[in-house]
C-alpha cells in the first residue's frame, strides 16, 4: 500500500478531570523533521514521545502539539502571599509620600501587584505515571488517525503514479513505427550528400558502408528503448510492493529522466520528439507527486 506523508490526526483524553488533547500534522519532507509542542510537565518524556512518532510515521515534517487543560478548580500558578503583602505595603507608602490619591480599593491594588515579577509561580508537580499513560494511549490514536489520512491521500498519488507510468510505457510503443521510417530517411539524406561528391572526388564504397553502419549504430535507440521498459515495470512493481518506497521510486524516476533524455537526441525525428515531450511532460508529473510518497 502506497502512504503520502501529508496527514492529519486529533484525539483528546480525560484524566481526573484534565483533558488532554494531541494534535499530529505531517508535511513531506526528505527526511524526519520532529517538532514538537508540549507542557513543561511531559518534557522528561520528549525522547519517548519523539520515538513513537517517528517509529509510526518514518518520515516527513512532523509537528506535535499537546495542550493540557485543568480540571476545573485545579490552578496552574500559586500566589506568593508575603511578596504580594510586602508590594502592597511599598505601594502605599509611595503613595503617602507623593501625596497623590491612589486606587479606591485594595482590589485595584491587587490587580496592579499581580502584574509584578515573582508574585505568581506555576504550580510544581511530578508527572502522574497513570496521566502519562492516557497521553501515550491519546497519541497512540492521533498516530492511527495520522496513518489511516495517510494511506488515503497516499492511494490518491498512487493512482496519478500509475497512470503517468503506462502512459510513457504507452508512448513508448508509439515510437517503434516512427523508428523505422526515422532511419530510412538518415540514411536516404546520407546517400544524397555521398551522390553529390561520387564525381568530384575518388569514392571508397566499403569505407562508405562502415561509415555510414557506425553512424546508424550510433543513433541505434533499442537499448535505450529496453531500459526505459524495464524502469517503467520496476517503477510499476515498487508502487504495488513496497511500503517505504518514496526514495527509490524517485531513483527509479531519475533513470527513466536519462533514458528519456537520451531517446530525444538520438530522434533527430520531429514525431518521435514529440512523443519525447509528452514522456518529459508524464515524467514531471511523476517527480511532482513521489516527494510526497513516504
Amino acid at each position: 500500500m502506497t502512504h503520502s506523508m501529508t496527514g492529519y490526526g486529533k484525539h483528546s483524553v480525560s484524566y481526573k478531570g484534565r483533558v488532554l488533547t494531541i494534535e499530529i500534522r505531517s508535511l513531506n519532507s526528505k527526511q524526519t523533521d520532529l517538532n514538537v509542542r508540549m507542557p513543561a510537565i511531559y518534557r522528561e518524556k520528549e525522547f519517548e514521545l519523539r520515538d513513537l512518532l517517528s517509529n509510526k510515521l518514518h518520515r516527513g515534517k512532523i509537528d506535535l502539539s499537546i495542550q493540557r487543560d485543568l480540571a476545573p478548580g485545579e490552578a496552574s500558578t500559586n500566589l506568593n502571599d508575603k511578596l504580594v503583602k510586602t508590594y502592597y505595603d511599598r505601594i502605599k507608602k509611595i503613595e503617602a509620600e507623593l501625596e497623590e490619591p491612589g486606587a479606591d480599593t485594595a482590589t485595584e491594588y491587587i490587580a496592579l501587584i499581580t502584574k509584578l515579577p515573582d508574585t505568581l509561580k506555576p504550580v510544581s508537580e511530578d508527572l502522574d505515571e497513570d496521566e502519562y499513560v492516557a497521553l501515550v494511549s491519546g497519541l497512540e490514536k492521533s498516530l492511527e488517525m495520522a496513518d489511516g489520512f495517510r494511506a488515503q491521500e497516499g492511494a490518491k498519488l498512487e493512482v496519478v503514479l500509475r497512470a503517468s507510468t503506462e502512459s510513457i510505457a504507452s508512448l513508448l510503443k508509439s515510437i517503434e513505427p516512427l523508428e523505422v521510417e526515422r532511419l530510412a530517411k538518415i540514411r536516404a539524406k546520407l546517400q544524397a550528400g555521398i551522390d553529390e561528391i561520387k564525381d568530384l572526388q575518388k569514392f571508397d564504397s566499403d569505407r562508405y558502408e562502415q561509415e555510414l553502419i557506425y553512424y546508424l549504430e550510433k543513433l541505434d535507440i533499442t537499448e535505450e528503448k529496453v531500459r526505459l521498459q524495464a524502469h517503467c515495470d520496476y517503477f510499476l512493481k515498487t508502487l504495488a510492493e513496497e511500503h517505504l518506497k518514496g526514495k527509490k521510486l524517485s531513483f527509479i524516476a531519475q533513470e527513466m529522466g536519462r533514458e528519456i533524455n537520451t531517446l530525444g537526441s538520438k530522434s533527430q525525428n520531429s514525431d518521435m520528439q514529440r512523443v519525447v515531450v509528452e514522456m518529459k511532460d508524464e515524467l514531471e508529473k511523476i517527480k511532482e507527486q513521489v516527494l510526497n510518497v513516504l
